[in-house]
């Protein structure tokens, strides 16, 4: 697709430093979807950007929570999703794409979705508060890619157009900023989706 622009950060991406027209949301851990509509900067507080505007693009920041990037081919419209276990159970991704659906008519079957890296059930131990929102019990391991990769394909995503890093960001430490590893120190990378401005005819 090469209208896309997209792409994982690591904490050694200066990922702002990449486009003048970037847009970020003050994240709160919701369900709350946000369209950029070619705006830039921090567009208020939300855990999810839509776009298709060209020549735009929109990111969100982490450090264990799961970075989502929804393309639609045919609509050529992105979203960019945070999704923590807060935003994970109320179910962001869903919304993300109920949003494009809305917004520019996107179709589910036309999504592809890329789960970035985030922290993995190798890592993620929770207390039974937070693995009662998921329908476990107890202190458990809880895989937040997994929970959103089922919830995508619950909102009509093609399971075969789900994409996942499977990378953890609290086992590699060389690459990704881990709030659990590292608490108030850590750092966050960015995770970005935008449109190419229009190509050229001769």
């Amino acid at each position: 697709m090469d209208w896309l622009v997209h792409g994982f950060g690591t904490r050694h991406a200066d990922v702002p430093a990449l486009f003048d027209n970037l847009a970020t949301l003050r994240q709160i851990h919701s369900a709350t979807c946000v369209a950029a509509e070619g705006r830039s900067g921090v567009l208020g507080p939300g855990d999810a950007l839509t776009e298709n505007t060209p020549d735009a693009v929109v990111a969100i920041r982490t450090a264990d929570c799961i970075p989502i990037l929804l393309v639609d081919e045919r609509r050529r419209a992105v979203a960019a999703v945070h999704a923590g276990w807060r935003g994970t159970a109320a179910g962001i991704v869903q919304r993300a794409v109920e949003a494009m659906r809305e917004r520019f008519g996107t179709r589910p079957g036309d999504v592809h979705a890329a789960i970035g890296p985030g922290i993995g059930p190798c890592c993620y131990e929770v207390g039974p508060e937070v693995a009662a929102q998921f329908g476990l019990q107890g202190r458990t391991r809880l895989d937040l890619a997994g929970a959103n990769r089922r919830q995508l394909i619950e909102a009509g995503v093609t399971p075969g157009r789900v994409y996942a890093s499977n990378l953890c960001t609290l086992c590699r430490r060389e690459d990704f900023h881990s709030f659990r590893r590292d608490g108030e120190a850590a750092g966050r990378q960015f995770s970005f989706a935008g449109v190419r401005q229009a190509l050229q005819l001769n």
